[in-house]
């Protein structure tokens, strides 16, 4: 159960490791049913979904409780790093197209989210790129120049 950001969002999952049998997924262990139930606290509405994971791992690996943790460090990644390459960087309006550049441009993105979170100890990307585009040296002695 989670408490945050005007929300009350309980998750429950369900596992069997028998149904992977069933499933056309190469190195199949176990099936999990997530659901996330949210209530927003500001409207009084309740949102219901349901999702479901295929997992190489057994359930001596991963338990029905390590797996909604797994399911759950998966969104903190999102979260924390996709959304930040797509809505500051603008990643998915970009030119760059052809060749090795996508991968190129994702990786020199990943490093300066990296360098701004490390060196800056600040999660506020926007923000850091802001005062860095206002004052170039910033940038500059972030990587030690």
């Amino acid at each position: 159960m989670g408490k945050q950001h005007g929300r009350l969002e309980i998750r429950r999952i369900r596992t069997s490791p028998l149904l992977s049998d069933y499933v056309d997924f190469p190195c199949s262990a176990q099936v999990a049913q997530v659901q996330r139930i949210t209530h927003l606290k500001p409207s009084g509405k309740t949102r219901t979904e349901v999702v479901y994971l295929i997992t190489s791992l057994s359930p001596k690996k991963a338990s029905a409780k390590r797996l909604l943790a797994l399911n759950r460090g998966h969104w903190e990644i999102e979260n924390c790093l996709h959304w930040v390459r797509d809505v500051t960087f603008a990643e998915d309006a970009s030119q760059i197209r052809t060749g090795s550049g996508p991968q190129v441009m994702a990786t020199l993105r990943n490093v300066a989210i990296s360098l701004i979170r490390l060196r800056l100890k600040t999660p506020g990307i926007a923000r850091a790129l802001r005062d860095m585009a206002a004052r170039p040296h910033l940038a500059l002695a972030m990587v030690g120049l």
